[in-house]
């Protein structure tokens, strides 16, 4: 019997990595190291490249214009995973990200062009529903899209502000920590407590007398007071299950399955920023995010059409009138996302899509809203795929800036 469990868990892992790409890749790279494949390495590679057209980019450093098309590597990605024993697994992943001729370096030793540690955990099994592990781990809170999969995203990348923390109390939307995950009838939950970063995207910054608060809490404060993250995501599915085997959560099946799934999430830090009175005295303010989403996949008639819709409300307090470039702010934010694949019989997919989300901001008592239209064309699922996609972003009294994008993407 529990051979059967196992065959059965292999066969959803199967479906789950595979449902949304195509039957030409099978297992992909899968090795067996027995007889029933219950012990195993799996790998999976993906790079994802970028032609963007922008005719708004503002002076380089020095002073001069820039061109308006330019090149770069968006994603370049190894992930592994194994399970010698059915109690337990190992992942790691490594790549690097954004790959472009300012981040390039003469011998490919500069920081830029160097790979890193995206994610490495190790997960011991409770049963047949639930797991805890830990490491430098994906098992997000907040939202659907803060634990989307760079694989099979709809539109051309994740929307940037649903990853909330990342590079603020995380290393690139993963925390060091532990976390539990499992699934309760037709509840999947994955909850976790985390280090906070010390060294974050404002490493060098101290708030103003009187100012806005800086996300700077364990690095002023110190780690008894602000070093410890908690976060947790909650989804119930009504139609079909989804694998929680690993954490990145599908964009799009491509009618491959029918998906309606309401989601409710969250992440704290206990004094994550800092203000300072008049005086230049120091206070910690809790930094609390949380979201509400709901998640729609299903497919439509029998010629390969199938629909894809999501909604997400997120609530960001990073403390008092937070603000940080045009991704960070203390607000609100409503999202929203559609996309259509055309029947048809031939092997090639089209799937045009839309994208908007407007964005209340404390601190500038404004708005900033963004809308994107585009098209996957999907040769072999997500496994082989072209994106093109047209944004514009206005933020607040800024001229809008628009951008043209090309993304060709190819896994294994």
């Amino acid at each position: 019997m529990k051979k059967m469990y196992l065959i059965a868990a292999l066969l959803l892992l199967s479906l789950k990595c595979f449902s949304q790409g195509s039957p030409d890749y099978g297992a992909g790279m899968k090795f067996n190291f027995n007889e029933d494949g219950s012990k195993y390495l799996r790998v999976i590679s993906w790079a994802q490249f970028w032609a963007q057209y922008n005719s708004d980019r503002p002076l380089d450093a020095n002073g001069n214009e820039q061109g308006d098309l330019d090149f770069s590597v968006r994603r370049a990605r190894i992930l592994m995973y194994a399970q010698i024993n059915k109690d337990f697994l190992i992942l790691t992943h490594f790549g690097l990200n954004s790959l472009n001729s300012n981040s390039l370096s003469p011998t490919g030793t500069g920081e830029g062009s160097q790979l890193f540690l995206h994610d490495v955990w190790a997960q011991y099994s409770l049963g047949k529903n639930h797991a805890i592990g830990g490491g430098l781990h994906y098992w997000n809170g907040i939202s659907r899209l803060n634990n989307a999969s760079t694989l099979n995203i709809m539109t051309l990348d994740n929307q940037r502000q649903s990853w909330a923390t990342l590079g603020l109390s995380d290393q690139f939307g993963r925390h060091i920590g532990v976390y539990a995950k499992g699934t309760i009838e037709k509840l999947q939950y994955r909850i976790s407590i985390n280090e906070a970063s010390t060294n974050n995207l404002q490493s060098t910054t101290v708030p103003t007398n009187g100012g806005a608060a800086t996300f700077t809490g364990r690095r002023l404060l110190g780690s008894k007071e602000a070093g410890k993250t908690f976060a947790g995501y909650f989804e119930y599915g009504f139609l079909d299950s989804e694998s929680n085997f690993l954490p990145y959560k599908v964009g799009t099946y491509l009618g491959s399955k029918k998906v309606f799934n309401i989601g409710a999430g969250f992440s704290n830090q206990p004094n994550g920023a800092v203000i300072a009175d008049n005086s230049g005295n120091l206070s910690g303010e809790n930094v609390f995010i949380f979201a509400l989403d709901a998640f729609y996949d299903v497919p439509m008639g029998t010629k390969g059409a199938a629909l894809t819709a999501y909604a997400l409300y997120q609530n960001s307090d990073y403390g008092k009138n937070f603000r940080l470039g045009t991704t960070y702010e203390t607000g609100s934010m409503l999202y929203g996302h559609v996309g259509y694949v055309i029947p048809g019989k031939s092997k090639t997919r089209f799937q045009p899509y839309a994208s908007y989300n407007d964005r209340k901001i404390d601190a500038l008592n404004d708005n900033a809203t963004q809308f994107g239209i585009g098209t996957n064309a999907f040769f072999s699922g997500h496994n082989s795929k072209l994106t093109l996609e047209y944004q514009t972003l206005k933020y607040a009294t800024n001229k809008a800036i628009n951008t043209v994008t090309l993304q060709a993407m190819i896994y294994l």
